[in-house]
């Protein structure tokens, strides 16, 4: 067992697990981080996406011990009051049915926006694949992503 020291959500949280323990373990079992879905457990689905940096990452195939010093955001920490533009659209747009993917499907938009504040539609379809959706909502997840887009373009 190793002692971490990690910057999470804008805190930095201590934990003491093995050094190639996933992230996403990390989060859910030691932090308490439970938004963070486990979907396939080999970084296929997208379920388990946080933000590393400013990265869109698969928390399920990220060893503890190569985090170093980067931030981490889990969609907890995306925003305080869950306002944030992305967040707001997927509710406007009623994106989820299940929700089971949906807080790796908004950590993966929010990465895109942060890149690319006006992405076209293939590039949007780019950056989404891989997060899978077992209830089809692709659709209503593009008109979101957009609507975001709008929102943050006019404010």
């Amino acid at each position: 067992m190793s002692k971490f020291s990690l910057k999470i959500n804008g805190k930095t949280l201590e934990v003491d697990v093995d050094d190639s323990t996933p992230m996403l373990w990390v989060l859910r079992d030691h932090l308490k981080l439970v938004g963070t879905k486990y979907g396939c457990g080999i970084a296929q689905c997208g379920a388990c996406t946080v933000h590393l940096g400013d990265n869109a990452i698969r928390s399920c195939q990220l060893p503890v011990s190569s985090v170093g010093n980067q931030e981490i955001t889990t969609i907890e920490g995306l925003s305080e009051n869950g306002d944030h533009p992305v967040q707001k659209a997927w509710l406007e747009i009623d994106v989820p049915q299940c929700g089971y993917c949906q807080a790796g499907q908004i950590m993966s938009a929010t990465a895109l926006l942060k890149r690319n504040p006006s992405p076209s539609d293939e590039e949007i379809e780019t950056a989404m694949n891989g997060n899978i959706c077992r209830c089809g909502t692709y659709v209503r997840i593009k008109k979101a992503i957009k609507m975001a887009v709008s929102e943050t373009q006019n404010a």
